[in-house]
């Protein structure tokens, strides 16, 4: 299936999902990853949901972090569309952006050349880890700016499709996803357990 008929079609089923569902799929998406084996790092990057778009709530994820004193990277859309990295801090101030994506107004800058696990929001993803979010593209050049050796942890309501038809040379494969059901691994991500 092309991206934009996977956006159109997945923007439509999280529609459909009840608040029960989506807090259930969320609390089994961060259970599951305690299973990867990703845990030795130190600087972990995650997405702050976006909750009208019925995303995978973050908050399960942010409380298994802050649970193991790992060090939180939140991240801020700049004027330019590139993302900003900060460090998550008890003295950290959240707004809302023009996305309706809570974001950092300020505090400590992480260079993405120490982040070490990145967790993924997308709509949907196939069973190469090739996977579609909203087109803006700014995952992508996020995540081609990391280290070769950076973890790329996909987060996802549904399963995997067969395949995402208009791949471009651009778009970074992810090392693993996590669904409520399943933990899919790719080339990047050891093969499995």
């Amino acid at each position: 299936m092309l991206k934009k008929n996977l956006r159109s079609t997945y923007v439509e089923r999280r529609k459909a999902i009840s608040d029960h569902h989506l807090l259930k799929s969320s609390l089994a998406i961060a259970n599951a990853l305690l299973d990867l084996p990703i845990w030795h790092h130190e600087y972990y990057h995650i997405f702050m949901s976006i909750a009208e778009n019925r995303e995978v709530d973050s908050t399960p994820i942010l409380s298994i972090l802050h649970g193991k004193d790992k060090q939180i990277i939140i991240p801020k859309v700049s004027y330019k569309g590139n993302l900003q990295h900060y460090l998550l801090t008890d003295a950290t101030k959240l707004r809302i952006n023009r996305w309706n994506i809570p974001e950092p107004v300020d505090g400590i800058e992480i260079p993405t050349d120490k982040i070490d696990v990145v967790f993924i929001p997308l709509l949907a993803f196939d069973k190469k880890g090739n996977r579609v979010g909203y087109g803006k593209g700014f995952y992508d050049i996020f995540l081609r700016k990391c280290r070769n050796d950076v973890l790329k942890i996909g987060v996802s309501l549904f399963k995997a499709e067969d395949s995402i038809e208009d791949v471009h040379i651009n778009d970074v494969p992810l090392d693993y996803c996590v669904t409520p059901e399943k933990i899919y691994y790719f080339s990047g991500g050891g093969g499995g357990p």
